[in-house]
């Protein structure tokens, strides 16, 4: 089970059993990418310091959780071309209207995740192919 405490656990991201990491390392990508832009978010909506409010907290904590419960594992598509709705829709909607603040700032921001999410992005989904955005 995974620690719902964002502070301690936004450094290390998701955990599997009595601590033990995500064995990913497309995983532990994905975990620090959306753990950004959340931090990039929320610095310019809400708290405005270095930590996260609690709204975004919780968002990052269903996020982390919908993370290490994925059908997809190691092999799990960029969010764009998953075949899978696993977001509530409300945390669906809180998801696209951070992306689309933070993913254009991630380039300037963090380049080098953002090219691992684009690289991420160019792989075809286990289950399918692409589905479209929306």
């Amino acid at each position: 089970m995974m620690s719902t405490d964002v502070t301690s656990a936004a450094g290390s991201g998701p955990r599997r059993g009595a601590g033990r990491r995500v064995a990913s390392r497309r995983l532990e990508r994905e975990w620090r990418t959306i753990q950004a832009m959340v931090r990039l978010y929320c610095r310019a909506h809400h708290a405005g310091g270095r930590e996260l409010c609690a709204e975004c907290q919780g968002l990052l904590a269903y996020a982390a959780v919908r993370l290490e419960r994925c059908r997809f594992g190691a092999e799990k598509p960029t969010c764009a071309r998953c075949p899978v709705h696993c977001y509530q829709p409300a945390r669906r909607e809180q998801v696209r209207a951070v992306m689309r603040y933070a993913g254009p700032r991630m380039v300037w921001r963090h380049p080098v995740l953002s090219w691992w999410h684009w690289v991420d992005g160019l792989k075809r989904p286990a289950g399918g192919g692409r589905r479209g955005r929306g």
